[in-house]
C-alpha cells in the first residue's frame, strides 16, 4: 500500500455484485479516500438502487463493455456461478491497463473461467478471497469496516505482472484487511476443510429439524449450542450452492474424512467406551482453545 499526496490510488472502480462483499470493498475504498468513482453492476435493480442510495456506488452501470474500458479495478463480488458469463461479456473491452480481480470463495473453477475467458489477456486477472464472510447478505448488510483485520488470500498466477497483484494487494490493504498467499489449489483444499465443509453440515443439520413433522418442538428448544453451531446456515443459499459444486471434489475429501470421524465416534458409542470419547473431546478442545488463543 503506497503512501501518495494527491488524488486516490484508483480513479474509477467496477463492481459486479454490489451486496456484502463488494458493497463493502467499494464502502471501505471511499472511506480511505482511495477511489474517485464506483459504477455498479447486478441482477436486480432494486439492489442496484439501494446501492446507489446508501452510497456505495456513485452510478448504475448500463453497458459492461463501456466502463470497464477504463476502469483501473474490476472487482466481480457475485456467487462463482455467474462469474463465467460476466468474465466473457467483459473480456473484449478489457483496456491495457485494467486490472481485475474477484471475491470467491472457491478459486481452481474461477482460475480456469477467467482462463477461458480473457484468453491472452489472463495476465489482467488476479484472483482473491476476502475471508469476511457473514450470515447477512445484500446491499444493507455491506459496510466499510468488514475487512479490517481480516484475512483475504490472493491466489496469483504464473502470469500476472508484479505490478497486478500489487494493485490488487494495495486495493485490499486500503480496506484493512492483512494478505497471504497461496495457489489456487492449495486455497482449495484449505477452505474445503474449515470453511465449506462446516456449511455443509450446519445446511445439513438445519435441514433435518426443519424436515421433520414435529420439526417445532425442536427449534423450540433450541439454545446457544444450537445458534452457534447453526449460524452460517443463514448464509446465502444460491452462493452456497455454487461454492459447494465448485469445490467438489476437495469438499468430498473433506466429507469423507469427516464421517470417518462420526464412524469413529459411533463406535465408541456403541461400545459404551467413554475413554475414547473423552479422548477425542479432549484433542478437539485443546486444538479449538489453541486457534482461538491465535485469532487474539
Amino acid at each position: 500500500m503506497s503512501e501518495r499526496s494527491t488524488g486516490p490510488e484508483f480513479g474509477k472502480i467496477v463492481v459486479f455484485g454490489v451486496g456484502l462483499i463488494g458493497g463493502s470493498f467499494a464502502l471501505a475504498l471511499k472511506a480511505a479516500g482511495e477511489v474517485g468513482e464506483v459504477v455498479g453492476f447486478g441482477r436486480s435493480v432494486g439492489t442496484l438502487k439501494q446501492a446507489l442510495e446508501l452510497g456505495i456506488i456513485d452510478r448504475i452501470g448500463a453497458n459492461p463493455g463501456q466502463e470497464v474500458v477504463d476502469a483501473d479495478l474490476v472487482l466481480i463480488a457475485t456467487p462463482v456461478g455467474q462469474m463465467p458469463e460476466i468474465m466473457a461479456r467483459i473480456a473484449p473491452y478489457l483496456g491495457p491497463d485494467t486490472v481485475v480481480t474477484d471475491g470467491g470463495s472457491t478459486k481452481s473453477d474461477v482460475v480456469a473461467a477467467a482462463r477461458a475467458a480473457f484468453g491472452d489477456k489472463i495476465g489482467q486477472f488476479v484472483p482473491a478471497h476476502p475471508i469476511a464472510g457473514a450470515e447477512n447478505s445484500g446491499a444493507a448488510a455491506a459496510k466499510a469496516d468488514l475487512y479490517r483485520e481480516r484475512k483475504v488470500v490472493l491466489t496469483a498466477l504464473p502470469e500476472n505482472p508484479v505490478l497486478n497483484v500489487a494493485r490488487v494487494r494495495s486495493a485490499w490493504e486500503w480496506c484493512g484487511a492483512q494478505i497471504f498467499e497461496l495457489t489456487p489449489a492449495e486455497h482449495d483444499q484449505v477452505f474445503a476443510a474449515v470453511s465449506h465443509l462446516p456449511h455443509l453440515l450446519s445446511f445439513a443439520l438445519v435441514h433435518d429439524l426443519a424436515v421433520r413433522d414435529n420439526s417445532e418442538l425442536f427449534f423450540t428448544f433450541a439454545a446457544s449450542g444450537f445458534r452457534d453451531f447453526t449460524r452460517i446456515a443463514a448464509s446465502h443459499p444460491e452462493m452456497w450452492r455454487d461454492i459447494a459444486l465448485a469445490n467438489r471434489e476437495a469438499l468430498l475429501i473433506e466429507l469423507k474424512r469427516y464421517e470417518d470421524q462420526i464412524d469413529e465416534m459411533r463406535a465408541a458409542l456403541e461400545a459404551n467406551d467413554g475413554g475414547r470419547l473423552e479422548e477425542i473431546f479432549d484433542t478437539a478442545r485443546t486444538a479449538r482453545r489453541a486457534w482461538q488463543e491465535s485469532q487474539k
